[in-house]
């Protein structure tokens, strides 16, 4: 049986971002961001509807400080007691699964979605992605940027503006671009 372009999408295998499928789906979370987008800090309950239509599932006390943009929003899990600061940006054209207790700085920046290196290969099309996550009690620093398949791991620490090309292991402190593990935590 053939796969669609979705499916192929979410598998990690090659695909064409122009299928309609996805573009009707890009479609529709730019439609649900931006009306999150627009909301006032005090709705509440505005804001909870929209991430329940968005988002493949999301914990209790989920706090997204708008503005956040994301490709698709059915691909982002996120656990308990999740916060994101201004202007987060997720790329979930594969899985991204954050866990519980887990902050963002303002201006994070996720991405799954990649590209062949090769020119030739590029002008075909097409595109692939890998999945992203983040566990338990991790935190953030804003303008950070992770890479497309990497996993940073529980109670870690990443510093601000860094570039997370790799994984990071759990518990320690890592800054920079590209991103280097610069204290053990006990």
């Amino acid at each position: 049986m053939t796969q669609t372009q979705k499916e192929r999408m979410i598998a990690g295998l090659d695909y064409s971002a122009g299928d309609p499928e996805l573009q009707n789906d890009r479609l529709r979370a730019q439609t649900l961001t931006q009306a999150y987008n627009a909301t006032s800090p005090d709705e509440t309950e505005k804001k909870s509807t929209i991430m329940g239509l968005l988002l493949k599932s999301s914990g209790t006390n989920l706090s997204i400080v708008p503005p956040f943009y994301c490709d698709y929003g059915y691909n982002i899990t996120v656990g308990d007691n999740f916060y994101s600061n201004f202007s987060c940006i997720i790329l979930d054209c594969a899985p991204v699964t954050i866990g519980n207790n887990v902050m963002l700085g303002p201006k994070v920046q996720i991405y799954t979605a990649t590209h062949p290196i090769d020119p030739d290969e590029r002008k075909k099309g097409l595109e692939f992605a890998r999945p992203v996550t983040i566990e338990d009690d991790v935190w953030i620093g804003g303008g950070t940027i992770i890479n497309p398949g990497v996993t940073i791991g529980r109670g870690t620490t990443i510093g601000s503006g860094s570039v997370v090309t790799h994984d990071i292991p759990p518990n320690v402190v890592a800054v920079g671009n590209p991103c280097m593990i610069i204290r053990k935590l006990d």
